[in-house]
């Protein structure tokens, strides 16, 4: 059944522009300039959706899933990790994986320092789009690598049509995303029912 989170299903239609190539562009309130109210009430969502006991940390990837997952972070008293897309000079005993960008078309990887990301954590990951999950397969990756746990996944936004929500949901992993797109066929953007 889908649930999707009716604030941010409106603010899609108002302001959201489907592009050619089954682009979704929402850069005027969601990753670029952002809105700081929106964000609030969608990390209220995501409170009523994922227990807050259930886990005890966030994480995300750099730059979009910052901006969530920080939100959240703040509404649940959670500290909040965000994956690095470039190897920092001054990190050592890192856990690496490796991510292609279809966005970008480029493979590159993501890292965590494994202080941050131990066997003793419980991990809700948040981002801001599900479409190919090739980045929530990354996040898995390095979770398995620190002998963490998942408690679940949650994404602004999903383009249903593709194959990352099918992909993380066949894995039985409590995957909620806040407005689910059915398609973008001829620049319209089409919701699931």
């Amino acid at each position: 059944m889908v649930n999707n989170f009716s604030t941010l299903v409106e603010r899609i239609k108002k302001d959201g522009k489907s592009l050619p190539g089954g682009i979704l562009k929402v850069d005027s309130f969601i990753n670029h300039q952002l809105d700081p109210v929106l964000y609030h009430e969608m990390a209220q969502e995501f409170n009523r959706r994922f227990d807050p006991a259930t886990y005890n940390k966030i994480l995300t990837i750099e730059a979009s899933g910052i901006a969530p997952a920080i939100m959240l972070g703040l509404l649940t008293s959670k500290p909040v990790v965000f994956a690095k897309k470039k190897k920092p000079s001054t990190m050592s005993n890192m856990l690496v994986t490796e991510v292609f960008s279809f966005t970008k078309n480029t493979t590159y990887q993501i890292c965590i320092a494994s202080e941050f990301l131990t066997s003793q954590d419980k991990v809700l990951f948040i981002d801001d789009f599900l479409a190919n999950g090739k980045a929530a397969q990354g996040i898995l990756d390095l979770i398995s690598q620190a002998g963490a746990q998942l408690a679940g996944m949650g994404f602004l936004i999903e383009k249903g049509f593709q194959a990352g929500g099918k992909f993380l949901r066949d894995q039985n992993i409590h995957v909620e995303s806040l407005a689910i797109i059915d398609s973008l066929d001829n620049c319209e953007i089409t919701f699931a029912q």
